[in-house]
């Protein structure tokens, strides 16, 4: 699960992308984002995502699901609870285990990619 002014479902399996639902937060025009309010829209939204992502991968219950994920930020901290005590309530009731993701630590494996990719070069 990932969280900003965006949340989105991802379901992979072997590498593949089974399924990656999203929702966006968008303010009222001339305001910035709050977080309070970007919070209440995640909370509104995930669990309709949650269903969603399962039908799109073809998965019938979550606890088919090995693992669940979540990315700690850096971002908006309310936003980031929500997503988080989620995940956390789920992986409890399945009994299943946590892996947290760093934003920027995903950032910096793409850019690796993009350089290896567009120089042909080898990462070691």
């Amino acid at each position: 699960m990932d969280c900003a002014n965006k949340i989105g479902i991802g379901i992979i399996r072997d590498g593949q992308v089974l399924s990656n639902p999203r929702r966006t937060y968008i303010t009222p025009p001339g305001e910035g984002f709050r977080p309070n309010l970007t919070a209440k829209h995640h909370q509104s939204v995930i669990l309709d995502l949650i269903d969603i992502a399962l039908k799109e991968a073809n998965i019938k219950s979550l606890a088919d699901i090995d693992v669940f994920c979540f990315t700690k930020g850096p971002g908006m901290g309310a936003p980031l609870i929500v997503v988080a005590t989620v995940v956390r309530t789920l992986a409890q009731l399945y009994e299943k285990p946590i892996a947290v993701i760093t934003i920027n630590l995903q950032i910096t494996k793409i850019i690796r990619l993009f350089v290896c990719l567009r120089y042909r070069t080898i990462e070691s």
